[in-house]
């Protein structure tokens, strides 16, 4: 990994830094190892206001974190390439969840709250919140086909990038990644 080219980048962004969002050539050029996989839409897309529960039964929207960039994960227990990526989700939520930034886990169909718990415990993660899909509602209305599935989501609620498949988001390229576009709102 070429980390000189990264620290340029995210610099020279830093820097030109404005009120705009940072633009996706830049942000595509920040892409290295499996965030090759993340593809940039040229328009958002509009997400839908559908109910999501915590594992207490808590109804949840996300409309909750409006104002921010959500990296929203789809996943569920049984999925061998979630079980992989969830640990560098957690240390991404780790080193740059705040008020600018948060990542969003959702459990898509049938997962069982205790089933959830044992995965977060067995994975090592402590930073995210699981948000749950019980009826794969939103997972349908999002065309989540195949998981893990990532959607980058703007401040203004709307998907900006997809990632299908499970990738390493603990890696200086996801990290640079998330910080331009932190840096560039």
């Amino acid at each position: 990994m070429n980390w000189l080219r990264f620290v340029v980048l995210y610099t020279a962004l830093a820097l030109g830094a404005n009120a705009a969002a940072a633009d996706t050539a830049t942000l595509e050029a920040l892409r290295d190892g499996t965030m090759k996989k993340l593809n940039f839409h040229s328009a958002p897309a509009t997400i839908p206001d559908l109910p999501l529960l915590d594992l207490a039964d808590s109804p949840h929207s996300l409309t909750e974190y409006r104002g921010q960039y959500v990296l929203l994960n789809f996943w569920a227990t049984w999925c061998a390439p979630c079980r992989k990526e969830m640990p560098g989700l957690d240390a991404l939520q780790a080193e740059l969840g705040g008020d600018a930034f948060q990542v969003v886990t959702i459990a898509v169909g049938r997962n069982s709250v205790q089933g959830i718990r044992r995965f977060f415990e067995e994975t090592g993660v402590t930073h995210l919140a699981a948000l749950r899909d019980p009826t794969q509602k939103l997972a349908r209305d999002m065309a989540v086909l195949g998981l893990p599935i990532t959607v980058i989501v703007s401040p203004e609620g709307e998907e900006i990038a997809r990632l299908q498949g499970d990738a390493e988001w603990d890696s200086d390229s996801a990290k640079a990644i998330i910080a331009a576009l932190i840096a560039g709102s």
